[in-house]
């Protein structure tokens, strides 16, 4: 693992990050207004869920499938 596999998932992440920008500008406006609506504790759970679920996924990823 070296600096083109950082690299490597940086970019992955830029492009996964600015997918909705580009495919579904509109879209993307009225959730982003609708989340602006919602309690800072709701945030802050859903916030926690996904980042803990990203983590079981890398470490999935990185046990099971021979990273």
């Amino acid at each position: 693992m070296g600096l083109g596999y950082l690299l490597t998932v940086i970019g992955l992440i830029c492009f996964l990050e600015g997918l909705p920008y580009f495919a579904f500008p509109d879209r993307l406006k009225k959730w982003l207004l609708m989340l602006s609506g919602l309690p800072t504790e709701q945030l802050r759970f859903i916030g926690g869920a996904l980042m803990l679920l990203g983590l079981l996924l890398v470490y999935w990823g990185r046990r099971h499938a021979g990273g």
